[in-house]
This record gives C-alpha cells, sequence and structure tokens, in this order.
C-alpha cells in the first residue's frame, strides 16, 4: 500500500492510524526556537514602523512534519507525501511542503524576531491581507523569515499590526512566500 493510499485507509478507520514518530517529537524538542529577549515599549514599537523587525534562525522541514501536517488536513497529494513517485514524476524532483505548512510556520519562525511589547496581555493572529507561495519549500530544505513592520494602528485595549513578512529558503535568491499578516497585541 502507497502511502497515501495508507493515510486514507487510516482517516476513514480502515486500519489504525501511525502514532506521532519519535523523531517529529524529537524535532519539535530540538527546534524549540529561543523567544526573543527584546523588549519594547508602546511608543518603541510604534517607532519601528517601515523597518525590518529581523531574520530568523534556519528551519529544516522535514517529510514527517509534511506527513503531520497531511494528517491534520487531511491533503494528501502525493507531492507532499509520496517521496518515491515525487522523485519520479513531480517536476520539483522531491516531496514539496504543503503552502499552508508554511503559512502555519510563520508563529513559530516569527516568535524570535517579534520583540515583546512591555504590558502586553496577549497577541492573536488577526488575518492575512496577502500570501504569495512563489517557489516550493522542498522537504528537507531549510527556511527562514524576515519580517517589516509596515503599520501599527491604535485598536480598543491595544494596538493592529500589518507585517510583512518574507519566507526564504537556504541558497535561493527567490522568496518561497511573501506574506502580509496582520496581528493584534492587547495591552
Amino acid at each position: 500500500m502507497d502511502t497515501t493510499s495508507r493515510r486514507i485507509a487510516q482517516i476513514a478507520g480502515q486500519i489504525e492510524p501511525t502514532p506521532v514518530s519519535a523523531s517529529v517529537v524529537r524535532e519539535l524538542l530540538v527546534n524549540q526556537r529561543q523567544r526573543v529577549n527584546r523588549s519594547v515599549t508602546l511608543n518603541e514599537w510604534k517607532s519601528l514602523v517601515g523597518k525590518e523587525l529581523g531574520v530568523g534562525q534556519w528551519f529544516t522541514v522535514t517529510q514527517d512534519r509534511v506527513n503531520a501536517f497531511a494528517d491534520a488536513t487531511g491533503d494528501f497529494q502525493w507531492i507532499h507525501t509520496d517521496p518515491d513517485r515525487a522523485k519520479k514524476e513531480s517536476p520539483f524532483g522531491s516531496t514539496i511542503a504543503h503552502g499552508y505548512l508554511t503559512l502555519s510556520l510563520l508563529p513559530l519562525l516569527m516568535e524570535e524576531i517579534i520583540p515583546k511589547i512591555e504590558g502586553a496581555k496577549m497577541g492573536v493572529n488577526y488575518g492575512l491581507n496577502k500570501v504569495r507561495f512563489i517557489s516550493p519549500v522542498h522537504v528537507g530544505s531549510r527556511i527562514r523569515v524576515r519580517a517589516v513592520l509596515q503599520e501599527t494602528t491604535t485598536v480598543p485595549s491595544g494596538v493592529q499590526n500589518t507585517l510583512q513578512v518574507t519566507v526564504e529558503r537556504e541558497n535561493e535568491k527567490k522568496p518561497v512566500a511573501l506574506v502580509e499578516c496582520l496581528a493584534r497585541v492587547y495591552v
């Protein structure tokens, strides 16, 4: 049974699901990011508009992570989950991460470059204005983010921020994704 058929059978309850592998757990532990230690006042935060907030560390996208994302979303397209077939038939030459997996990694990848606003109670994802997946993330490759604070607007109990995020792949000139995201911080 190929990988895609196996995953479909698991979801349909026809066979037992594969437990999360030790390598996924290990990857989560090893790749835990360090939150940026920098904190700024709200006024200092507002002064960062138009400036790059930082560039993150490289993060390896593994087949286990891609498979776990496929399990979570039900997207078992072979270009993501079947390395043998992807090597033979895909124009990419290997399996690639789902675009939405790349997008879902933004909180993890950005946490290390976004300073904490002093007095902030919480932050929430408020949405996306624009997302473009420019080039594929090959399984086994490393990605990172860079973010520019485009705008910050006062809202009840906090600020709404617009960030331009570029996802880069190591040794690739073209970005993987360009994302304009909105986040609210409540103070």
